[in-house]
């Protein structure tokens, strides 16, 4: 598929009028909506089955061009809808049955809402004459899903399938992305329509004025700290690398946003690190004493700012540049001095040309060379107690894999271990839910090599993590996405355990676990299992998963005491005596 369809465009009239059905032929409910999708290039859908919308799943028989992904649990299915809404910028598919099945979705859509991320979900719903009965399975989804959607809503009426469906695509993708859902009763989709079809939706961008640029150059050129902050949704290679030729044109540093690390190249020279859990506290520091911040696409979330600390509320320290496609975000928490809206695409585009010249040069040269270095000693491998070394072993990942390679990942301490070591080079090859959910990992890491078969794509769980959404080894091996995932089994809830340390030292509840053996449940689904127990054992059975040519899971062995780089149960108790 083209670059211009990825991106929710159509370079001529050719897929509107190759798919468009004329009014005069009768189709079913379902008929109509699959062809919407069809029309807007949906290529897969991932699901669980359900009664509630048989039909929709019968027109999908005749319809090649939509792969049908069945997963396990219509959790697992969401979160794969949001990674590939993540990766193609363009509303990732989720259909799902009514009641349970709406209910297990509903992580889905709370990580695509707090991530900006364009996503349809569509829920099979009882019949229209049942309605409001308390029937079998029935819930009002406008009620239920009003604050993890940007708009929920009901088709009651076939003839207004195609109304809906352009709605929803346009809903997802404009302003601040986010997710959709539609709630699809039975007995709409078998109804008979003469519906015409709607032409595929066009995502609208919103661009900077000229003046808009213009004060931005004078805000950074006029500092003497400048720092730029990227994040959000809606970027690109593209805007990547045009950002990157500004930054070391100009000399000025950036910072990445919570999760958002591959959006700036974390091997070039001006990049000095990443905000969020576990922050460099140097870097802290860094930040507190700019007195410029220009943030590109990022909301500025709680995980971002420390806690809503490292920037003062409402008026920060720092002069504010807050460039955001969201005008409902601009303000909403910060009040900064130029509020642009538009997208992180064509403000970094307008930018890229601009020419910045600073009073003191050489000294903002300094800064950023002296902070890329604190960030290249962060990044260096640290010893901790026992035979195995997380960060020895994610730099063995980084060594071996190719930069494009997609690491996928949930929740927990392990977590803060790979975003500390490893370094991302190219954007979208790091897929994380800036809403701390666990078990996407795997979904995510399925989703990520179904889209792009050639590349490698790992998981990174704790096996508490794992086992959230581990059962989707399975429709990993039934689509043969030969993904890699890494669990960290400490038999620990290890991010309660830590604050229930901090909090409560040593009263220790509700946070062991009794853990299979995981090698041994890789094998049953059919996966190729490896066991470490020693750092240097790693590297090979990496290599082995590697090159097993099916889904591989190799498990690591760490003692529970080990929590974060800085941290263990041994050290917290002590601190709490």
């Amino acid at each position: 598929m083209s670059d211009a369809v990825n991106q929710g465009k159509t370079d001529s009239p050719l897929i509107a009028t190759s798919y468009l059905k004329t009014p005069d032929k009768s189709r079913s409910g379902a008929e109509v909506l699959i062809d919407a999708l069809k029309i807007n290039a949906v290529e897969r859908i991932f699901c669980i089955p359900g009664e509630s919308y048989l039909a929709a799943l019968d027109a999908l028989f005749d319809r090649s061009e939509i792969s049908t992904i069945v997963c396990r649990n219509e959790g697992g299915a969401a979160y794969m809808a949001e990674a590939e809404g993540k990766l193609t910028g363009r509303p990732g598919v989720c259909f799902v049955t009514r009641g349970p099945g709406a209910t297990n979705a509903s992580g889905g859509l709370h990580i695509a809402m707090q991530d900006s991320t364009p996503m349809i979900l569509l829920v099979g719903q009882i019949a229209r004459k049942d309605l409001e009965r308390e029937a079998f399975q029935e819930i009002d989804y406008r009620r239920m899903f009003s604050e993890v959607a940007k708009w929920v809503a009901q088709i009651d009426d076939a003839d207004r399938i195609p109304e809906y469906l352009n709605r929803a695509f346009s809903v997802a993708t404009s302003g601040r992305p986010g997710p959709v859902v539609l709630a699809l009763p039975e007995d709409m989709l078998t109804d008979q329509t003469d519906a015409a079809d709607a032409k595929p939706w066009q995502i609208v961008k919103t661009s900077p004025a000229s003046t808009d640029i213009a004060q931005t150059v004078s805000l950074l050129e006029t500092a003497e700290r400048p720092l730029i902050i990227v994040g959000g949704s809606g970027w690109n290679e593209d805007t990547r690398l045009k950002l990157q030729e500004f930054a070391a044109t100009n000399q000025v540093p950036v910072v990445n946003s919570f999760r958002c690390q591959d959006y700036f190249d974390n091997e070039h020279p001006n990049y000095i690190g990443d905000l969020g859990l576990g922050v460099n506290p140097d870097l802290t520091q860094y930040i507190e004493a700019s007195d410029c911040l220009l943030v590109i696409g990022a909301r500025l979330g709680e995980m971002t700012t420390g806690g809503f600390t490292l920037i003062d509320i409402p008026c920060p320290s720092q002069r504010m540049i807050h460039v955001h496609p969201g005008a409902e975000e601009l303000g909403h928490v910060y009040q900064p001095d130029l509020a642009i809206n538009a997208s992180a695409e064509t403000f970094v585009s307008a930018l890229a040309g601009a020419r910045l010249k600073p009073a003191n040069a050489t000294a903002w040269s300094q800064q950023v060379a002296q902070a890329h270095q604190v960030y290249l000693d962060w990044n260096r491998s640290v010893s901790v107690d026992g035979p195995v070394q997380l960060s020895d072993i994610f730099h063995s990942v980084r060594n071996r894999v190719d930069e494009d390679t997609l690491l996928c990942n949930g929740a927990g301490l392990n977590t803060g271990w790979l975003h500390r070591f490893f370094r991302y080079r190219k954007y979208r090859t790091q897929l994380a839910p800036t809403s701390g959910t666990m078990g996407y990992g795997l979904p995510a890491a399925i989703a990520a090599k179904l889209r792009y078969p050639e590349r490698c794509a790992v998981a990174v769980c704790g096996d508490g993590d794992f086992m959230m959404n581990g059962q989707e080894l399975a429709t990993a091996m039934q689509y043969r996405a030969n993904i890699i995932v890494i669990v960290i089994n400490n038999g620990i809830y290890a991010t309660i355990r830590m604050h229930q340390e901090r909090e409560y030292p040593g009263r220790v509840i509700g946070t062991d676990m009794v853990n299979p053996d995981f090698v041994a449940l890789a094998e049953a689904y059919g996966a190729h299992g490896e066991r470490v127990e020693k750092t240097e054992a790693f590297e090979a059975a990496f290599e082995r998963s590697l090159a097993a040519d099916r889904p591989a899971l190799i498990e690591v062995m760490i003692d529970p005491d080990i929590l974060t780089p800085t941290a263990s149960v041994k050290s917290l108790r002590a601190q709490a005596k």
